[in-house]
């Protein structure tokens, strides 16, 4: 039981991870987690080869340990789906983020309650996985028919928690980006 809900809490983790990288109207140094920058021809973290830094409110400051690093920091981000043009004194990369449309809110939050449904999913799967063993358990003489329905009981259990936690982080998210 507790393989599948570790799948569970891991489905909960990766989205909380996801959600930290979309932008609520201002700068959020996550939202570069993503990026991978070319160095010495290996695609490294970004956060490995700079130094990213919050100037203002909706400001981005990367500052690359080898200077030589600007241009590919500020290509990686152009190609990236993060929406926004960098760009460089030289030293350092610069990202300004506009405002949020209503629009883009809207296209946000739709990705938002996606991602969401995407974890719950893999919830779900889990909890059928966790069936199917305690069924197979259960043919096999190892477990009485009583025991198989508790156990599926405390599967279905698990599994209403998880969904709840994950529609809170869904909801929680859906209004850090509407009333930004």
């Amino acid at each position: 039981m507790t393989d599948y809900e570790q799948k569970m809490q891991k489905a909960i983790d990766a989205l909380s991870a996801e959600y930290a990288t979309i932008r609520a109207g201002r700068a959020n140094p996550h939202i570069l987690d993503k990026i991978k920058v070319e160095y010495y021809g290996t695609p490294t973290n970004l956060q490995s080869v700079a130094n990213v830094t919050v100037p203002e409110a909706r400001t981005l400051m990367i500052t690359p340990w080898e200077p030589s690093l600007v241009k590919a920091i500020e290509k990686a981000i152009q190609v990236s789906d993060l929406g926004v043009n960098p760009n460089n004194d030289g030293k350092n990369v610069i990202i300004n983020f506009p405002e949020l449309t209503e629009e883009r809110r809207k296209e946000l939050a739709k990705d938002i309650k996606k991602k969401g449904d995407e974890a719950k999913v893999v919830v779900r799967n889990a909890r059928r996985d966790a069936n199917e063993a305690a069924k197979k358990q259960s043919k096999a003489g190892e477990i009485s028919e009583d025991e198989l329905a508790d156990l599926e009981d405390d599967i279905q259990k698990a599994t209403d928690k998880f969904v709840k936690e994950i529609d809170k982080l869904i909801d929680s998210k859906t209004n850090e980006i509407m009333t930004v």
